[in-house]
């Protein structure tokens, strides 16, 4: 199976951190949330990737093309520009394609602008920037169980601010963010058929939740998975703080490798 990662809108509530960069670059633990996700999906065997890029696109092709050197020490002979590495990262499994998908183009024409590159039936399809505790072999399981075109997961969003407990008045503890109790949002890491493909356009103002899905969900053919674990997105710049603070203290739910 292969994974696309939508990864080319502009972040723009992320302020100042993607000014120079593309949000799915934007680091936790100094390595991309992209990389992150992606670890998720080869921590379950899955290693073939698609990445749809548009803004600042070079910046993580750039990443991918150098990633031996990025993520390797080295010695460099600078006149023959021979060069030895001392030590291997763990991604060498990993085959990623990197399309720029345009500018401006919404999630479906992204999506479609991808399809040449397609080659099984059945695929992952996720955001490039969300991180799940979810079992990908649990959720491919239930997408065949039904035989339905599209599988998405259904999270709960987190709060945006902390929560106090308290009784009579004394705090009893702080929670920074809580899950929110109150439905369930698209929390990406979803599975389609490729028949999918067939109701979407290369046009950059193809959208793909409020257009594909809203139709296909008309016809029955969307079901969503709920996960019961955390979901957490990169959305605004305490979003990184906090991730970035479980991470440091080892409490990263995403973390399966």
């Amino acid at each position: 199976m292969q994974t696309i990662i939508l990864a080319g809108g502009w972040g723009t509530r992320l302020g100042r951190l993607t000014g120079t960069m593309p949000k799915p670059m934007v680091t936790v633990g100094g390595k991309p949330i992209l990389w992150h996700i992606m670890k998720t999906y080869s921590a379950f065997g899955f290693n073939d990737f698609i990445i749809a890029l548009g803004v600042k696109a070079d910046v993580i092709k750039e990443y991918f093309y150098n990633y031996e050197i990025e993520n390797s020490d080295f010695s460099i002979e600078l006149g023959s520009k021979k060069v030895t590495f001392h030590n291997h990262h763990l991604e060498n499994n990993w085959k990623v394609t990197l399309l720029d998908t345009g500018l401006d183009t919404l999630k479906g024409g992204r999506i479609k602008r991808t399809a040449s590159f397609i080659k099984t039936k059945t695929n992952f399809l996720t955001y490039g920037d969300g991180l799940c505790d979810i079992d990908l072999n649990e959720l491919l399981q239930f997408h065949k169980s039904h035989g339905k075109m599209v599988t998405i997961t259904g999270v709960q969003p987190p709060a945006r601010f902390g929560e106090i407990k308290e009784k009579k008045g004394e705090v009893l503890s702080f929670e920074e963010k809580p899950q929110a109790s109150d439905g369930l949002i698209n929390g990406g890491y979803m599975v389609f058929n490729n028949e999918l493909l067939d109701h979407l356009t290369e046009d950059k103002n193809c959208d793909f939740e409020y257009g594909a899905l809203e139709n296909l969900s008309s016809k029955g053919e969307v079901m969503v998975y709920k996960n019961e674990g955390n979901w957490a997105c990169m959305d605004t710049e305490r979003d990184v703080v906090y991730l970035n603070n479980l991470w440091n203290k080892d409490k990263a739910f995403w973390k399966k490798w």
